[in-house]
């Protein structure tokens, strides 16, 4: 290995190091994907209000399966809370969700997005809020109860999303919430419903509109918190709480035997670079090492030899009637092939033509031929008329 190659390679391990180094220190962007999953501290993840629920003095259960299977134990009573972006219910595990509540048990739904058959149970309809004036869309959230009311709405200080439900005759539910967009002042004067109570049976369904309002980044600025606060006050405290995991867009799946390397910043960088290494190896020093190849002479062409033989028998029997013909022959198959000229009919077009192309006279192309046919005739050709022919073809070719 040469002391260049040596350098070379060394400043290219170094840079590389360099380059994952830096990667590895760079400040990661906020995540502000939708989580809502209770592991996140990402904004969009629901970690402090878990966290929160469980230091709370109620019987708290997480549910890590789908309602269907988890409401087959009959015995089970209490509020189950769901919380996601979008929640996308099956009719026969809504079915089965219902029938549990009719028991006089209480279920919370709180989504931006929510399944038809869901909506359509409880004669309901959705509508996205659409600023009046300005661009403007950070919402405004605030409860209708007069002991829960603040007496500023609460903001969410970031443009975002907002839906509410469509007020209409249909609407039975008992409306506990209102939101708009946010304007100046600060006060709810065009406001929409966005959190509702529809009893069903012995129990009781609560819907809202804003899983934001329960995510890290809302609860954790200001008095934000006590809007939360309020919302969940309407939770029976004398029953058991079930927390869905099931439902939550930022659920995790360990499906991977590199989980815990990709998910561990220091060990995902040692394994890229393990990576890199190996593939530099492979490229630098994988190269099947051998000694030179030897140069073997490629075998001879004998073609012109044997053709200069024949050429020498046809001299030393001085046959130059023979090699007259060959040479006629030969020079003729060189216009049909060379020029694309067909030889089978000789007249002033054919001599103009094959002029013009092989870039002669006229003149010189009919002595030519007047030579070849004389040849041709006669018996016996001389010495002197075959280099003559020779001659001729030699400067017809311009060789």
């Amino acid at each position: 290995m040469s002391k260049a190659y040596k350098i070379t390679l060394t400043l290219l391990v170094l840079f590389l190091a360099l380059l994952t180094w830096l990667e590895a220190n760079e400040p990661q962007p906020v995540n502000w994907t939708p989580s809502y999953a209770a592991s996140d501290e990402i904004p969009l993840g629901t970690k402090v209000l878990f966290e929160s629920l469980k230091e709370q003095e109620i019987q708290f259960e997480q549910v890590n399966v789908p309602p269907y299977e988890f409401l087959q134990d009959s015995t089970r009573t209490g509020t189950y809370l769901f919380l996601n972006d979008q929640l996308s219910i099956d009719q026969n595990e809504l079915k089965k969700l219902l029938a549990w509540v009719e028991k006089g048990n209480t279920v919370f739904f709180i989504a931006e997005s929510l399944s038809e058959n869901l909506l359509d149970t409880f004669n309901l309809k959705t509508t996205s809020l659409v600023p009046e004036a300005g661009i403007s869309s950070r919402p405004l959230i605030n409860l209708t109860h007069p002991n829960l009311k603040s007496k500023e709405p609460f903001l969410y200080d970031r443009e975002t999303y907002q839906v509410g439900f469509i007020n209409n005759d249909s609407l039975s539910g008992e409306i506990l919430g209102m939101t708009q967009l946010q304007e100046n002042p600060e006060v709810v004067k065009r406001p929409e419903a966005n959190f509702l109570r529809d009893s069903l049976g012995k129990g009781v369904v609560y819907i809202h509109l804003m899983p934001k309002a329960f995510s890290n980044y809302f609860l954790l600025d200001k008095n934000n918190h006590e809007y939360a606060e309020r919302v969940l006050a309407y939770i029976p405290s004398q029953k058991r709480l079930f927390w869905d995991h099931y439902y939550k867009t930022g659920k995790t799946f360990n499906t991977s035997p590199l989980y815990i390397i990709l998910n561990s910043k220091p060990l995902r960088w040692a394994y890229y670079f393990v990576i890199i290494g190996s593939i530099i190896f492979i490229i630098f020093e994988g190269k099947r090492k051998q000694r030179s190849i030897p140069v073997i002479t490629p075998l001879r062409n004998h073609t012109l030899d044997f053709t200069r033989t024949i050429a020498g028998l046809y001299l030393d029997r001085k046959d130059y009637k023979a090699i007259s013909s060959r040479k006629i022959a030969l020079f003729l198959d060189h216009v049909r092939n060379h020029f694309r000229i067909s030889t089978e009919q000789i007249n002033d077009g054919f001599y103009q033509r094959l002029a013009t192309i092989s870039e002669n006279s006229v003149e010189d192309v009919k002595a030519l031929w007047q030579l070849m046919e004389r040849l041709e005739k006669k018996n016996t050709v001389t010495r002197e008329e075959l280099l003559q022919l020779n001659k001729a073809i030699k400067a017809f070719k311009k060789t």
